[in-house]
């Protein structure tokens, strides 16, 4: 299992709309990939949120080889349409985490 993370700083002046975006299109235009099992939309606690308010986006993907098929497919047109909604305002970095144990 491999885990697609995306931490975002958001602007405050645009964190509802984010949010809502997030949840009502963006998210699920992601899901429709069918490339991951399940995702979780997680706010991170216990940072300075001054210049924004900090989100990590976990998506789960069974393989490899599912989450290349995302990149080459879907990952370009999904992340222009973020940056063409949200540009100047946000701050993202995409990582990915290998599962090795889970309980």
């Amino acid at each position: 299992m491999i885990k697609y993370n995306v931490t975002a700083k958001i602007d405050h002046t645009i964190h509802e709309l984010w949010l809502e975006w997030m949840l009502e299109t963006h998210i699920p235009e992601v899901m429709q990939s069918h490339c991951f099992e399940k995702w979780s939309l997680n706010r991170l606690l216990g940072i300075d949120e001054q210049d924004g308010v900090t989100y990590a986006v976990q998506y789960n993907c069974p393989s490899a080889e599912k989450l290349q098929f995302y990149q080459d497919n879907f990952a370009t047109a999904l992340q222009a349409d973020y940056k063409k909604k949200f540009a100047g305002k946000y701050v993202v970095f995409r990582s990915l985490l290998e599962v090795v144990a889970e309980g």
